[in-house]
């Protein structure tokens, strides 16, 4: 897993994402969808419609970074919203959800 700032704040895209949305796209759903700005040094996470795929779009402050993590088995546990919500969580709650520790709702 990638080292994010402690204090970074991470955004869980509520319901599901196209997962052929690159960066440029994604980065514009953050800006228009989730009402925030992409290249504020937030991180902002994607899930695809089966599950098994999150994507993470990132402004480190020099450019624009997408990460990709897809599950060999299982589903990443992800918040289902119609209105495309965003659900704020901690960075270290991100690590935990990539390795299956933690799951939403906190368990």
């Amino acid at each position: 897993m990638i080292a994010f700032p402690a204090g970074v704040r991470v955004w869980i895209a509520g319901g599901v994402t196209d997962m052929r949305r690159g960066m440029n796209t994604l980065a514009l759903t953050v800006q228009q969808g989730l009402g925030r700005d992409p290249h504020a040094g937030e991180i902002f996470c994607f899930r695809g419609r089966k599950g098994d795929l999150v994507k993470l779009v990132w402004h480190d402050g020099v450019g624009m970074s997408l990460y990709t993590k897809r599950l060999e088995a299982g589903k990443f546990i992800w918040p289902t919203s119609g209105s495309g919500e965003a659900v704020q969580i901690s960075a270290a709650q991100l690590g935990y959800l990539f390795e299956g520790v933690w799951g939403y709702p906190p368990l």
